[in-house]
């Protein structure tokens, strides 16, 4: 094959060569042959690339189709319900709902509802009119400790950094935040000024690296904290334990995307990777854990303080409820975040196979904290994957009181799912530090379309609940959500995953028999479960 190639290669050369003394306007066509020549013989002659040296020149040609694949598949080839990680179905109606224009569908569902895991929501005989029900559904996040509770929306901006999304990005998302009365959550990149120009609630997020609030070795900083906590804009403040795309590892900052700004901002050194801890310097245990949430309190002047994990070990989760009844200090919020939540980038193996998935991960939550008689106390907020209205009443039915949104937020303000965010080559201006790309996204129209899309999902949300019978999110429950288990079984929720008694876990003999063994693991003392404690002193006196 090498040689045909060669052979047609150097006919071609000839060709032009006769062609353009012939006629003296071809010149062009002997570069050109004679460029593809060279390259050919460089391909030929290189050994880095085996296919290269076998089919010289042509061998390209993989590499180039490559490169437009996801862009053919999704333009060309993706139906409705196959593109990934957010299908078509889902992209078009957050672009519906943004530029508000029309979001019904015709002819019928293209979901096949008689394939295992289909979901759905019971609809009642006695259904309201959703125009008598609050098209705004709020709720208020603060336990007993907290001076300055928070009315939040259903629906926010889930935890994005200004270093993973564009300045214009944060600006756009947070001024969509002002003028449709929602927050947004900072990201562990810290707060910005970009956060605090356009006016909208700003949720603080604290991650290992201490962003904003940080020493020069990388430890907590009060003084830091205690000026920016305190800021109007700021009205909570979320300590990042883990998140779903990447559980027990720290943040990614690709180097190309950390400017001298951002770097400024973060306390560390522009041009180089910035990998956080994957975990707090600043506390070791669980106790340890509540009693830097009660400092930040005190420190913010009693904003609420919560943390956001995608659960890991169910008996961690247990340690940390265990450390609360002892302390009597509890968060104000836990932000569940689900295996399946998006990130600018991470290791293929943690996106793909680390953490609990958001379903399991939040019932597992709002029964254990049922079970130690804290529900009341804290305020739980789903995050992973949450796009449409059923998704967000899905995930209330099941234990969470409000949601967050990434993904929908980016596609908001322009994003079309290019998969280049850890490339610095976002073509919509959404990902990038790159300002030729970033200054075409438009904040000002932007942010009206995230302002737009959140109203409409929110209104769609409520019609949804008006359809069930009820006047406000906080009667949905397990019983209302229907699964189809497999060909021949269908489910509710709440037989799926069983409701739990108020305290029953107070007693770890008498909890339900699928929670004892992660109880007796669980210790307010530290975050290993007793029995690798119990193999690591094993392992010791055998040494």
């Amino acid at each position: 094959m090498r040689q045909l190639i060669f052979t047609y290669l150097i006919a071609a050369l000839v060709l032009s060569i006769l062609l353009s003394l012939w006629l003296p306007g071809l010149g062009w066509l002997v570069l050109l042959t004679g460029g593809l020549l060279g390259v050919a013989v460089y391909d030929a002659r290189q050994h880095k690339h085996s296919l290269l040296v076998n089919f010289p020149l042509i061998g390209r040609m993989r590499w180039i189709i490559e490169d437009f694949r996801p862009f053919f598949q999704q333009y060309l080839l993706e139906t409705e319900t196959s593109g990934r990680p957010i299908s078509r179905m889902f992209r078009s109606i957050v672009y519906q709902r943004a530029k508000g224009s029309m979001d019904s569908v015709p002819f019928g569902t293209q979901i096949d509802t008689y394939k295992s895991g289909y979901e759905w929501i019971g609809h009642s005989l006695s259904a309201l009119s959703a125009e008598d029900l609050d098209d705004d559904p709020r709720v208020i996040i603060g336990g007993p400790d907290c001076k300055q509770p928070y009315a939040a929306s259903i629906l926010n901006v889930s935890a994005m950094s200004f270093g993973a999304l564009s300045k214009n990005a944060v600006m756009a998302l947070n001024k969509g935040a002002a003028l449709g009365g929602f927050y947004q959550n900072t990201g562990e990149g810290g707060l910005t000024p970009y956060h605090l120009e356009n006016g909208g609630d700003i949720v603080w997020q604290i991650g290992t690296g201490y962003f904003g609030c940080r020493t020069k070795d990388g430890r907590f900083n009060a003084l830091q904290f205690e000026e920016k906590a305190k800021l109007p804009a700021v009205k909570m403040i979320e300590i990042k334990l883990s998140q779903g795309a990447k559980p027990g590892h720290g943040g990614i900052l690709p180097a190309h995307k950390n400017s001298e700004e951002i770097a400024s901002i973060r306390g560390v050194t522009a041009g180089e990777d910035v990998i956080s801890p994957p975990t707090h310097n600043a506390f070791n245990t669980p106790i340890e854990m509540l009693e830097f949430i009660q400092k930040l309190r005190e420190l913010s002047g009693g904003k609420p303080i919560g943390f956001k994990l995608a659960l890991g070990r169910k008996s961690e989760f247990l340690a940390i409820c265990k450390a609360m009844k002892e302390t009597g200090i509890t968060p104000d919020f836990i932000t569940v975040d689900g295996g399946e939540g998006g990130t600018g980038a991470a290791p293929l193996e943690y996106s793909n196979s680390i953490g609990f998935p958001l379903r399991e991960a939040l019932a597992f939550v709002d029964d254990a904290l049922v079970g130690f008689d804290l529900r009341d106390r804290i305020k739980i907020i789903a995050s992973g994957k949450i796009i449409t209205a059923f998704q967000i009443v899905k995930n209330l039915s099941l234990g969470a009181d409000l949601c967050n949104s990434a993904r929908g937020m980016m596609f908001a303000i322009g994003c079309v799912q290019s998969l280049s965010c850890n490339t610095n080559t976002c073509p919509t201006g959404v990902a990038t530090q790159d300002p030729k790309l970033y200054k075409g996204l438009d904040v000002n129209h932007k942010s009206h379309r995230v302002a737009t899309f959140h109203k409409k999902t929110i209104l769609a949300m409520v019609d949804i609940l008006s359809s069930t019978g009820h006047s406000s999110t906080e009667h949905l429950n397990r019983t209302h959500i229907f699964r189809r288990v497999d060909q021949h079984t269908v489910l509710r929720y709440d037989e799926i995953f069983p409701l739990i008694s108020p305290g029953s876990f107070l007693d770890e003999d008498d909890a339900p028999k699928a929670y004892q063994l992660h109880l007796k693991e669980a210790c307010a003392s530290t975050f290993k479960p007793t029995n690798t404690l119990a193999e690591v002193d094993h392992e010791t006196q055998s040494v």
